[in-house]
């Protein structure tokens, strides 16, 4: 049975990534933010809810070695968290951004480190990350200057990461969505095509797809899940 952290399980990416795989049979542990101690993601003798406050270096560390210590090994890592905030590069402050990279960068960094270096020992892995449109392409990101720089940071890591596991069956991806066909979204653009954005649900089924051997021979660092948006 494959083992594989989810970060933000509780969001809607997550719940999405969570289901699916356990769906799959595989062995999900999800992170909660400490401050989302209450809400449960789903009832499953293959899940495991676990807060941790991945702005906390150590103490994600120290998440990733309990998870290793029970579980001998980390088939894959989803690392959803992130956040999004908006701001032309006149009204954002370096503590706007700096705020932004905590959100978008330091999450993911922070679990993606202890987690390459198991997947690096095992020689195998896979490892996914969130970018965003923003963040891939810069005409995209004007009015979001802090989300985007923090963004863009994602893809660099992704392609260190994996110049450091050449010759390994360790791969790290970063996943970009166009809108998520959210409630939070659709209340937000209440005018907008809800048929051309992206599901979570088909989010889900790539991640699935690329965590399976059917996609062990793919390389793809960077994987667009745009539909028609």
């Amino acid at each position: 049975m494959k083992t594989v952290i989810v970060t933000g399980a509780t969001g809607n990416m997550g719940q999405a990534v969570v289901k699916k795989l356990l769906a799959e049979g595989f062995s999900v542990i999800g992170t909660v933010d400490p401050q989302e101690k209450e809400k449960t993601v789903i009832e499953n003798s293959k899940f495991e809810q676990i807060q941790v406050d991945l702005k906390n270096e150590a103490a994600t560390h120290k998440f990733v070695a309990d998870v290793l210590a029970k579980y001998q090994q980390i088939d894959a890592a989803v690392l959803t968290v992130g956040g999004f905030a908006m701001g032309k590069i006149t009204d954002t402050s370096t503590s706007d951004i700096a705020q932004q990279y905590q959100l978008n960068f330091e999450t993911a960094y922070n679990i993606a480190k202890p987690v390459f270096a198991q997947m690096m020992e095992q020689k195998s892995g896979r490892i996914f990350m969130i970018g965003s449109r923003p963040g891939l392409n810069v005409a995209t990101g004007k009015g979001m200057v802090g989300y985007s720089l923090a963004k863009s940071l994602i893809f660099r890591l992704a392609e260190i990461m994996n110049e450091e596991a050449k010759g390994t069956n360790v791969v790290t991806s970063v996943i970009v969505p166009s809108t998520i066909d959210t409630a939070p979204n659709r209340n937000a653009m209440p005018d907008a095509d809800f048929d051309t954005w992206v599901k979570p649900e088909a989010i889900a089924n790539v991640i699935h797809f690329y965590c399976t051997e059917d996609a062990a021979a793919i390389r793809e660092p960077v994987i667009k899940i745009y539909n028609n948006a």
